[in-house]
């Protein structure tokens, strides 16, 4: 496996050190657990959906958590009840996980539905009002000049 310095993006690059955060880190994680299986769609110009199988699953195993840049989904299953089968053969899977996905500043989980074994988590982007672009209007003439107070001087 291959080193890879970022620093010299960190001295042309400002603010996008969370950027660089994550293209360090990803670098340097094992190989990650595919279980559960998830898509990740995009929906529409501002809206996504994460799609977990959770097959055997329940409401009361699922938690999920949203942090600033983070979304953590855990499932623990519960003990299934003894009823005096005997597993010849188990080749359902049924750990516990947790997964974790990165988010992009400002987006909100803005719901979440299991049906059918899957897990679907809504997600869209929120834009601060102060971030969105905006027009300026232009006038004509030439500005003001300043008065300068003369008492003041």
């Amino acid at each position: 496996m291959s080193a890879h310095d970022f620093a010299p993006l960190y001295r042309s690059a400002i603010g996008f050190d969370r950027v660089m955060n994550l293209l360090q880190d990803s670098l340097h994680q094992a190989p990650a657990d595919n279980y559960p299986p998830y898509n990740i769609e995009k929906t529409g110009e501002q809206t996504y959906r994460i799609t977990l199988a959770v097959a055997g699953f329940t409401l009361d195993d699922i938690a999920i958590t949203a942090r600033p840049n983070q979304l953590i989904v855990v499932g623990k299953r519960q003990a299934p009840a003894k009823d005096g089968a005997q597993v010849l053969h188990q080749g359902i899977a049924q750990r516990g996980f947790d997964r974790r996905f990165e988010l992009a500043d400002h987006i909100e989980v803005t719901g979440a539905t299991l049906e059918n074994g899957l897990l679907a988590i809504d997600l869209k982007r929120e834009l601060p009002e102060a971030m969105k672009p905006r027009t300026i209007q232009i006038t004509s003439g030439m500005p003001s000049p300043k008065v300068i107070d003369q008492k003041a001087a």
